[in-house]
């Protein structure tokens, strides 16, 4: 089936020669809204579906903006040499690509059609009947699990995690190539017990062979402000490097490769 080309669609930011998020160099297309609220997100402009405006350096800036898939891949196919020479491609981020499923479809799909290497960045939140359709189309899922105890995901992230841990091995059977990665958050997953709860549990899927952990970091304090909202954790900083590298060795003992950082 042909990809439909003028669904539409809403993003916030399209950031180009990425090579961090899947394979090669890559463009990145940030969706906007997410089925969670992640206290510690350092993209908080991406949780709302709803244009909205922030202020950035002194300045009012316009967060949001409807496009078609034909307008995206404008501006993705610019970079064709490079993908190709890179092994790289296009990934969808966000926010959750699965809060606008009708148009993430349809951009995979358009990817699809003209040979694009395709990556997700997700928490797999979404019933899997909406995932399912899109897993053919997806080359590289990288999957959050950031808790494996449903209430502390709920009390940090607004949402329980059972939908989660229940998508996670049904996806992991239809892709090529899963990564799960967990953002490590002092106060909420950076004990050695949480980080072995959760590779243990990503050792168990399919196409999983590594594990990526992604030091909580304040980058994204700024927009808070800007916004008009609250950040709700002021007092937590970044785990030193030698924790990072402790909890690097326990997440290795369940038989994944890990990293740090993505």
């Amino acid at each position: 089936m042909e990809a439909d080309w003028n669904v539409k669609g809403r993003i916030f930011d399209i950031q180009k020669f990425s090579v961090h998020d899947g394979p090669g160099i890559r463009t990145i297309v940030f969706l906007k809204g997410c089925f969670l609220r992640c206290r510690w997100c350092c993209n908080p402009e991406s949780q709302e579906h709803a244009i909205q405006t922030m202020t950035v350096g002194g300045k009012t800036k316009t967060i949001g903006r409807d496009v078609t898939v034909a307008e995206v891949m404008e501006t993705v196919l610019k970079d064709l040499p490079y993908y190709r020479r890179s092994g790289g491609g296009v990934t969808l981020s966000g926010g959750e690509f699965l809060f606008q499923p009708e148009f993430s479809h349809a951009l995979l799909a358009a990817c699809r059609e003209v040979g694009l290497n395709t990556a997700v960045e997700s928490t797999g939140g979404a019933p899997f009947e909406v995932i399912e359709p899109m897993l053919p189309l997806i080359d590289h899922y990288l999957m959050d699990i950031k808790h494996i105890n449903s209430e502390k995901h709920r009390a940090f992230t607004g949402r329980p995690n059972d939908l989660i841990l229940e998508n996670a091995p049904k996806i992991a059977q239809r892709v090529p190539h899963m990564v799960v990665r967990v953002p490590v958050i002092p106060t909420f997953n950076d004990t050695e017990e949480e980080i072995a709860d959760i590779a243990r549990f990503a050792a168990t899927l399919r196409t999983v062979h590594e594990i990526h952990l992604l030091p909580y970091h304040r980058l994204g304090l700024d927009k808070y402000e800007g916004l008009g909202r609250t950040y709700t954790l002021p007092d937590i900083v970044p785990p030193t490097e030698e924790h990072m590298e402790r909890l690097r060795q326990v997440a290795e003992r369940s038989g994944l490769m890990c990293q740090i950082g993505g």
